[in-house]
């Protein structure tokens, strides 16, 4: 009976971490600031009270991570660069009760990495983080392909001459699309970067390729509708 119970919980906790995911997922979708802002107070708050629990930290970190990638996508700087810095004492926190996990690191890699294009010149003091985190989740998963969207993300923002760029960028989408084909936001970020590398036609077939994956995405309809088709 015991060992029921505790499988019995076990999966409850997976369902709860499953029916928060699909939520957060929802509120990128859509740019709902509001949905994500309620959820990123209330998952802290549950972290707060569960400081062993690493997973619980896990999803306050990512919910303050997608409401710093709506604020980039609304062009609200300041709430980017808040989100992000919010959201990265969780991301450390998880790291602390379970440093061997990719996908922890890879979140706190992404968080630092959104402060730098809502604020440039805290670069000095997150650029250096952020790579070195998301290194660190490619060294533990190489197979991981959000790992190589995130990377690639990273080199987007990072100027060429900084070890950075378009191209290396371009480079890490393709990689995580050969891992996972139907991986919508690798697609979409592909489409960007091919778009900045004046790849236009190449850009519209991403980005189409992401909205047939996953058609609720608005920032990736508000790229293809920006995008020239030559």
């Amino acid at each position: 009976m015991k060992h029921m119970m505790v499988r019995l919980l076990a999966l409850a906790t997976a369902l709860l971490s499953l029916a928060v995911a699909g939520d957060l997922e929802t509120a990128l979708d859509r740019q709902d600031r509001a949905a994500l802002e309620s959820a990123a107070a209330r998952l802290s708050a549950a972290a707060g009270n569960k400081p062993s629990d690493a997973d619980a930290q896990y999803r306050a970190a990512v919910a303050w991570s997608y409401l710093a990638e709506v604020g980039l996508e609304l062009r609200d700087k300041s709430l980017a660069q808040k989100a992000a810095e919010s959201g990265i004492p969780a991301a450390e926190k998880a790291i602390a009760l379970k440093p061997n996990s990719a996908e922890y690191h890879r979140i706190l890699g992404t968080l630092c990495g959104q402060v730098i294009p809502a604020n440039v010149l805290l670069g000095f003091k997150y650029g250096k983080r952020a790579q070195d985190e998301i290194a660190k989740a490619v060294e533990l998963d190489p197979r991981l392909a959000v790992n190589y969207v995130s990377r690639g993300v990273g080199n987007y923002y990072l100027p060429a001459a900084l070890g950075g760029g378009v191209e290396r960028a371009i480079e890490d989408f393709q990689k995580a699309i050969q891992l996972d084909p139907k991986l919508a936001a690798a697609h979409m970020w592909l489409g960007v970067a091919l778009r900045k590398a004046n790849r236009n036609s190449e850009a519209r077939g991403a980005l189409s390729r992401s909205l047939e994956l996953n058609p609720n995405r608005l920032w990736t309809k508000q790229q293809l509708e920006k995008t020239p088709a030559k």
